[in-house]
């Protein structure tokens, strides 16, 4: 058997297990199904961010606005509240906008990318911490916009948020019901798993190709080194942008997904805090590494409900004295430090990325 069969038996062997996995976990619950939702929506994030930070070396902590904009995009396009708000757009539309989902995906993607290069433009010259502050600012500048957006006009509802977000529905399936497949039973969470799941794999297609592309190994001269890259006639200022674009535009559909399947979002999904773990899911994974990088985020996602078991007994050991949120946080961090020491690297990183070139041959 040569190295293809080899690769296609791997191929196949991985989309039976993908296809069996969520109908595996609904024995135990539609919650272990829910998790694993979560979890492959953050690595259609860290795909993202992971070409920013990855492939052209940009530390952004802002990158939850763009999962911000996507996510009330559709809030704002697919429920009640501007038809109940506004009298105009209510006289017009008296049962609310109901955009489709499908015009809604590439517009939040487009808006998203375009608040993307907003941030990128003025940050050209900016490396290291002092990008990060930048864009760690404009994260916290666009939830904070999220949460007082209410007064004197109510466009997002403050921090009540917004509820009875229309769910994704393709030739009349609707993803928020349950069916029946040959007496077995479907709920909506399994439902969307398959609709993440085909994302997923189409955004790893296009990272894989992007890295392979021109412009993927334009990033990585930037990223290595800038000086040289721009000696070398590489037009850095507008490659910067289109990274910061690119990655803004998978931060948006994610918001799209995650505002559809929750039914309501409020700008405490999009705290600080969601920045930090994704750009941790990238590090932790192996940074400008596909496969590493969805390792980490399938790994971060799924720690922390994991820990949920974990924190409980050892919180009654000390007879309450101990949160059990705080526990868990403390033993997520603790991992992730025990981790970083044993794999400083991150846990698969790209074999290319930090080896040494070769000693030249004595003649």
């Amino acid at each position: 058997m040569n190295l293809r069969d080899n690769k296609l038996t791997t191929f196949l062997i991985a989309g039976v297990l993908l296809l069996i996995v969520p109908l595996f976990a609904q024995q135990f619950g539609n919650a272990w199904v829910r998790i694993i939702d979560i979890a492959l929506l953050y690595v259609l994030l860290a795909l993202g961010l992971n070409i920013v930070v990855g492939y052209a070396g940009l530390l952004d902590l802002g990158y939850v606005a763009f999962y911000a904009v996507g996510a009330y995009m559709l809030a704002l396009l697919a429920s009640p509240h501007l038809s109940m708000t506004f009298t105009s757009i209510g006289a017009v539309f008296p049962n609310g906008l109901h955009v489709p989902w499908w015009a809604v995906l590439p517009l939040g993607a487009v808006v998203a990318g375009g608040f993307g290069v907003l941030l990128g433009a003025p940050t050209l010259k900016l490396r290291g911490d002092y990008l990060a502050i930048v864009t760690l600012g404009f994260g916290e500048i666009i939830r904070v916009f999220l949460t007082n957006l209410d007064a004197p006009v109510n466009i997002t509802n403050g921090p009540k948020g917004l509820s009875q977000i229309e769910s994704i529905q393709i030739f009349g399936f609707d993803f928020a019901k349950t069916h029946s497949l040959f007496g077995v039973s479907i709920p909506s969470v399994t439902n969307y798993y398959y609709l993440f799941l085909v994302l997923v794999i189409a955004s790893v297609l296009i990272c894989y190709r992007l890295e392979r592309s021109r412009i993927g190994r334009a990033w990585m001269a930037i990223r290595e080194d800038e000086i040289a890259a721009k000696a070398m006639g590489i037009n850095t200022r507008n490659l910067k942008l289109l990274a910061f674009g690119m990655g803004a535009t998978f931060g948006g559909v994610s918001g799209v997904l995650f505002a559809s399947f929750q039914g309501f979002v409020s700008p405490e999904s999009f705290s600080l805090q969601e920045s930090v773990m994704i750009v941790a899911m990238v590090v932790l994974g192996g940074i400008g590494h596909i496969p590493g990088v969805i390792l980490g985020a399938l790994l971060l996602a799924a720690l922390p409900e994991v820990l949920r078991y974990v924190a409980g007994p050892l919180q009654n050991m000390t007879d309450g004295r101990l949160d059990a949120a705080i526990l868990r946080q403390l033993l997520i961090a603790l991992a992730m430090i025990a981790i970083m020491l044993a794999r400083p690297r991150g846990l698969w990183p790209t074999p290319e990325h930090g080896k040494a070139a070769p000693m030249p041959q004595a003649k």
